[in-house]
């Protein structure tokens, strides 16, 4: 992504050495506020909106405003670190503007307080922009934290290192939040679900914060200067990925795991409530079991020495867990609402399985052609959280659509949310899986990539 230029041999060498335990923890440490929050943004903002008292169409054009602003500031705003540097300064501005848009979000309405007035339409608006504006901070300080590893060093042991120190603080993040969720859940009962919500977001933004400084301080701002051996490399144009193939199977294929796992995610806490009339408690643990079988899986899937055609039938085996899990949730009664935990393991499996797989596609995809990474992996964030947002949004809208009670149910008698958790991941697992096989994928590399970029 950066062109980097110098002649000294020392400046080379120092450059090679391997880093140190504190500057790959403190590295690890900076996407902390990012994955926090972003857990919490899928699993409860919907949630959280329509107990404030917005429609469920209104929900989700706050959704939409969120993952748009994401999508477009994602592929610019690699171009402007590329170009400037400073990649601390952009990661400090973007976590700034996560805190305060975030704890916004799920505070009252702003603009409403300002105004004197609650209108839907004015919550909307006020909703929807503290949801652009959290999303724009979480794309910068994302891309920032991710573009430095390559300008930290040049060893490849330490490389490695960095992103699985960053993968870390991930599973911590996202466990974390389900965690402080099942606290407050269980202990902040007799409060109404608003201030519950509340505390989790501002619980989850204090922590993030913290992790946030550790990072500012224990980290040195890498330069663009840094001594390299490809000089001569020049940037892959985008036509050159626009006439292959492969480009569109791989985002047909990545775009539809994203959906699955976004929006299922989305609808989890509705489904656990709603249809099966389980405990508050379940919103955290339903969730918390799906993401601890997903890490397991992603452990086992870390030493996997990956071909073309094992990519392409791990792939198929987690669509097909998918289907499968998916045709539970449609068809599980409310009275047997316990079999959900045994299906939290399968989902969180096939979850696994479709990420790691699709990820690893990209890094098929990309090959030798470091040079045009950036717009391989931009791009395809850029159609994951446009395509998310498109599909929450007609979701919620045809739920907003019909009147919600709690009886209310569709035609053959199932809800918007047991078909939006249950039969539409289940239908882009179908169509991702056959797509996958007709993939010509020549063989990956032999040390598999590990890093997802732009997840």
């Amino acid at each position: 992504m950066v062109k980097m230029i110098g002649n000294e041999p020392s400046s080379e060498l120092e450059w090679d050495e391997p880093l140190g335990r504190v500057p790959i923890f403190s590295y690890g440490s900076g996407h902390m506020l990012n994955d926090i929050t972003s857990s919490c943004w899928f699993t409860y903002l919907l949630v959280f909106l329509t107990d404030v008292g917005l429609s469920p169409s209104d929900a989700a054009i706050v959704m939409l405003s969120g993952q748009l602003a994401d999508g477009f500031t994602t592929i610019f705003v690699g171009e402007l670190i590329d170009r400037f540097g400073h990649f601390k300064l952009w990661h400090a501005g973007g976590s700034i503007l996560v805190a305060i848009s975030f704890s916004s979000v799920f505070g009252s309405c702003l603009p409403c307080k300002l105004t004197g007035t609650n209108s839907s339409t004015l919550e909307t608006v006020g909703y929807s922009i503290f949801a652009s504006i959290f999303n724009v901070g979480w794309a910068v300080t994302q891309v920032a934290h991710m573009s430095m590893v390559n300008c930290m060093t040049s060893n490849p042991t330490s490389r490695v290192a960095l992103v699985s120190c960053r993968n870390a603080f991930t599973m911590v993040a996202n466990l974390s939040l389900y965690g402080i969720a099942l606290l407050i859940f269980t202990l902040m009962h007799s409060v109404s679900v608003l201030v519950q919500y509340r505390w989790i977001a501002y619980t989850a933004i204090s922590i993030g914060c913290c992790f946030v400084v550790a990072f500012l301080i224990g980290t040195k701002e890498p330069g663009l200067n840094q001594p390299s051996q490809d000089k001569s490399l020049s940037r892959i144009s985008w036509a050159h990925w626009f006439k292959k193939v492969l480009y569109y199977q791989v985002a047909l294929v990545y775009m539809c795991t994203r959906l699955v796992t976004n929006v299922s995610q989305a609808f989890l806490a509705f489904y656990v409530i709603n249809d099966l009339g389980m405990h508050q408690s379940s919103k955290a643990l339903v969730p918390a079991i799906i993401y601890v079988c997903s890490l397991v899986v992603s452990v086992m899937l870390q030493e996997t020495r990956w071909s073309g055609w094992r990519l392409k039938n791990y792939f198929s085996a987690g669509a097909m867990i998918w289907i499968l899990s998916g045709i539970g949730i449609v068809l599980l009664p409310s009275r047997m609402h316990n079999f959900m935990y045994v299906l939290s393991i399968t989902i969180g499996a096939a979850n696994a399985l479709m990420t790691v797989t699709s990820i690893s596609m990209e890094g098929v995809l990309v090959g030798e052609d470091l040079n045009g990474c950036a717009f391989v992996y931009g791009s395809l964030s850029f159609i994951d959280k446009v395509s998310c947002g498109i599909a929450l949004y007609i979701l919620e809208s045809y739920q907003g659509s019909t009147k919600i009670s709690e009886n209310q149910e569709l035609a053959y008698g199932y809800s918007v949310t047991r078909l939006g958790l249950g039969l539409v991941p289940a239908v882009f697992s179908l169509l991702s899986a056959i797509v996958a096989h007709t993939m010509d994928l020549p063989e990956a590399r032999r040390r598999p990539l590990v890093e997802p970029l732009l997840a």
